[in-house]
């Protein structure tokens, strides 16, 4: 089969039009190509907000320090969280795995209003306190429900099991190990503004508290390599595409991510002025991303993946990952 032309999608969708900036990476068995569109010039190393693909750092940190620390994902999160234990009132038996794959059953009342005020070291820890303070609605792997409650307690995690900040493990864990040189929390030197339709949007910062759900900026060349690795560490990969839901769930989810029809693994990440995707086909060697830098291309950046994975799996995934709810 020939192989796509990554230039061809991007200049052929209408859908893009008035997208500012849009970068597209493809890699297959570790060959990359990369194409790019719009009037503001953008590389396979230009930083966006990435949203929620912020969880599947995250996810894959906590998962690779657990097996660092000879940690089972089934162990209650309590007893890696002694110092939340005076306040949780979160159900005791909740692990770490049904945390990272969204069938907590914790009452979703912890949204970005209730800790827009926390600040400084602790910020992700009392982020965490909120979460468990509020309890359970649903006995843990009842049902699947998408909450950033869940992450804010997986950054909490990852901290006390590094025995640092939230962002230093993920640091020492993840983005050095794997030379994601231009991922982190910090907006980079030249980062790419988001635009609102034809308003330019100022920059605004992302609280402390609610980073490990989706504070990142990164660029393709580092989003590729993250899904590079993930292929190539066989038994990470095998935890984070294992199904966590039941077949009566409103869609199928692995640790992170959502999981298609033929194995894909997939997300969208949307932050004011900024709409990001990205999808796996492990069994092909077959990561894809989008990064835009406009509020409504969501729609288009989905298309784009799926018309990519199209041919490897027959599926048109372009619905379900412009829907899935980041």
């Amino acid at each position: 089969m020939p192989a796509v032309s990554l230039q061809d999608v991007l200049d052929t969708r209408a859908d893009l039009h008035g997208v500012p900036a849009v970068v597209a990476g493809l890699s297959v068995a570790g060959t990359r190509r990369v194409a790019t569109r719009g009037t503001v010039r953008a590389t396979s190393d230009s930083c966006f907000r990435i949203a929620s693909l912020t969880k599947t750092f995250t996810s894959a940190a906590l998962v690779l320090a657990l097996r660092g620390h000879g940690v089972p994902l089934s162990t209650p999160a309590v007893e890696l969280l002694p110092h939340l234990a005076p306040d949780w009132r979160a159900d005791a038996s909740l692990t770490v795995e049904q945390i990272l794959g969204q069938v907590s059953g914790l009452r979703e009342s912890v949204d970005a209003t209730a800790v827009a005020g926390l600040g400084g070291d602790h910020a992700v820890d009392e982020a965490a306190r909120l979460v468990v303070r509020a309890g359970n609605d649903r006995e843990p792997g009842a049902r699947w429900s998408y909450y950033n409650g869940n992450y804010f307690l997986a950054g909490a995690l990852l901290a006390a099991l590094d025995g640092a900040r939230y962002e230093t493990a993920l640091k020492k864990t993840l983005l050095e190990p794997w030379n994601l040189d231009r991922t982190g929390f910090d907006a980079p030197g030249d980062p790419i503004t988001g635009w609102d339709g034809p308003t330019e949007l100022p920059a605004a910062d992302y609280p402390r508290s609610r980073r490990p759900s989706g504070g990142l900026w990164s660029c393709v060349s580092d989003l590729l390599t993250l899904g590079e690795g993930l292929l190539g560490d066989k038994a990470l990969l095998e935890e984070v595409r294992r199904p966590r839901t039941r077949p009566d769930d409103p869609m199928t989810y692995g640790l992170g991510w959502a999981l298609g029809p033929s194995g894909q693994m997939y997300l969208n990440g949307r932050l004011p002025g900024y709409r990001a995707a990205m999808l796996l086909v492990p069994d092909t060697d077959h990561v894809s991303v989008v990064l835009t830098n406009q509020q409504h291309a969501l729609p288009a950046a989905a298309g784009i993946l799926s018309e990519l994975q199209r041919p490897l799996t027959g599926d048109d995934l372009a619905t379900a990952i412009d829907r899935f709810a980041a």
